[in-house]
């Protein structure tokens, strides 16, 4: 019996070897592979979407930006150019889903601060309250590193138009106030070309949710794969 293997034994190693690689193959094709999806205005819900850009089906980018932090400091996409970020909309004096929002948000920033490829964005709805010292002391409260998470304020208009034509992310509020604004849970998923990525429930740090929307630790996830896909 030895003999006869010794005199096999190449055979038996290549097909050994053949088989592995094979079951790897069928392995990596069965396999389904993760994709993040790439959001246009035309799959969004058209409450979150103003009606200029609801028709949009492709190729949909991040406008153009300009706000002011909570250090006094002009914010612009060239401070967000080539990374991936999180958006999302809020108020300081927000009692009901902001808390629950920001606590999230702190518990991604501790995820992410170590990772320069990655930086948050929240934007005031109410800039007429939240002015810079108001964003400051907030900024101060919920620890905020600056260099990682910008907190803005800025031209209403300018803040509603981005929420509904860029981040499809805020309805509509009250019809007979000029840009009045109602911000939603979502967390939004941005890569480093300007477009939307995913939306995400920013109340929720890692419950399951009927309704299919992804939790903030499944967000943390998705930040990751970008990472690797766009290295």
């Amino acid at each position: 019996m030895i003999p006869f293997l010794k005199k096999y034994k190449i055979f038996v190693g290549f097909f050994i070897v053949f088989s592995i690689i094979t079951i790897s193959l069928f392995y990596s094709v069965l396999k389904p592979s993760k994709k993040l999806l790439i959001y246009n205005p035309s799959d969004v819900n058209p409450e979150l979407v103003d009606s200029t850009v609801q028709y949009v089906a492709n190729k949909h980018t991040i406008a153009d930006f300009k706000f002011i932090n909570q250090n006094g400091k002009t914010i612009t996409q060239k401070d967000y150019e080539g990374k991936i970020y999180v958006a999302d909309f809020f108020f300081t004096t927000c009692p009901t889903i902001c808390p629950k929002m920001t606590n999230n948000m702190v518990w991604l920033q501790s995820q992410i601060k170590n990772n320069p490829k990655v930086m948050l964005l929240s934007h005031s709805v109410t800039p007429d309250i939240d002015s810079v010292p108001v964003l400051k002391q907030y900024a101060l409260k919920k620890g905020v590193i600056d260099s990682k998470w910008n907190l803005v304020t800025g031209d209403k208009k300018d803040i509603y138009y981005i929420a509904r034509k860029s981040y499809l992310a805020v309805k509509t509020g009250k019809p007979d106030e000029l840009y009045d604004m109602v911000h939603t849970e979502n967390f939004i998923l941005v890569d480093s070309k300007r477009r939307v990525r995913g939306f995400y429930d920013g109340t929720n740090l890692d419950q399951p949710t009927e309704s299919g929307i992804k939790n903030v630790k499944q967000l943390l996830e998705d930040i990751l794969f970008l990472c690797e896909e766009e290295k």
